[in-house]
């Protein structure tokens, strides 16, 4: 992948984000992982054995099959001298900073306009977990955690495929990344089918993750001119980094509960099961909506950081 259709795929990224009506492929892999699901997972469901091995088939083939079909793409193009036009459409696809940015607003300007209603409705779209009942500061915690978690999965770690393999790369991530968020639960009927997409996006991210972290603390310093942030975020993320029940998630999530000053975590509740998380941070700050302001600052400065970082690597 050139320098060139990289930046040009962040530049659309940054000017269109994900625009609404438009076909992703994302969603073209979510549905034809619900579809295999329905087709083939039913009948093994109760054989754990079975199961694991059609879950390993299915981490390994559905991302080595986008592979496969980007680079065969972009090769087609090739021969109209047309291959870095659909490798930048490609990249653009996968990369994600302005809608999480545009998500997060949305929780943020209902919340500033007190209007409690919409903005559980708006954190519901980007969280997994139940948003009806959240109060204010609950909503702000997702918001947050969500805004942190996905610095690295919608940001940091496409950048980084894109900057070693391109857009093959980047879209075999993707695809990973979606089984793991479909099927990559510990709980029945997920875990063994998903035990396979959940060790595998485990280890695809363990990189990402921890460049993500160390981009926000850098970003913090940056954008707040404040040591003490920065120690926070590196003593937080050293020391609690590793209490998430992900081994990659809880790294970006203690850097930003550090350098904002907010503690994360806690109880959750997904569909009425409540699931209670190890805390992270110290609460020195109140979880308004202010939080997500700085959050989604410090996503798009860590975003900036990993853009140069990935031009060099590619340069």
């Amino acid at each position: 992948m050139t320098v060139g259709s990289f930046l040009g795929a962040c530049a659309l990224d940054l000017i269109f984000g994900d625009p609404r009506g438009v076909p992703h492929p994302v969603r073209g892999i979510g549905r034809l992982i619900e579809w295999g699901e329905r087709r083939f997972a039913g009948a093994w469901i109760k054989q754990p054995l079975a199961a694991r091995i059609i879950g390993v088939v299915a981490a390994i083939g559905l991302p080595a099959m986008s592979y496969c079909i980007v680079w065969s793409a972009i090769r087609a193009a090739d021969l109209l001298q047309s291959g870095w036009v659909v490798e930048m459409l490609c990249a653009f696809w996968a990369l994600a900073a302005r809608d999480l940015a545009d998500h997060a607003r949305s929780v943020r300007e209902a919340l500033s306009r007190g209007q409690i209603e919409q903005a559980r409705a708006a954190v519901g779209l980007i969280v997994g977990r139940d948003t009806a009942f959240l109060p204010e500061s609950e909503i702000v915690r997702a918001t947050v955690e969500t805004v942190a978690e996905s610095s690295c999965d919608g940001i940091v770690a496409p950048i980084f495929f894109l900057a070693i393999g391109g857009a093959p790369l980047a879209w075999a991530y993707k695809t990973v990344n979606t089984l793991d968020s479909m099927i990559g639960h510990k709980e029945a009927p997920y875990r063994d089918i998903g035990w396979g997409s959940a060790r595998l996006d485990d280890v695809m991210n363990w990189i990402p993750a921890r460049v993500t972290a160390g981009l926000i603390v850098i970003a913090a310093g940056i954008r707040f001119a404040d040591r003490h942030r920065v120690l926070d975020g590196g003593r937080t993320l050293v020391s609690e980094g590793g209490k998430h029940p992900s081994p990659n998630s809880g790294r970006p999530e203690a850097a930003m509960a550090g350098v904002l000053g907010v503690r994360l975590g806690g109880i959750n509740r997904y569909n009425g099961r409540v699931e209670s998380r190890p805390t992270i941070g110290a609460a020195r700050k109140p979880l308004d909506f202010h939080r997500i302001s700085e959050a989604v600052t410090l996503m798009w400065m860590a975003s900036a950081s990993a853009v140069g970082l990935a031009c060099w690597i590619v340069w």
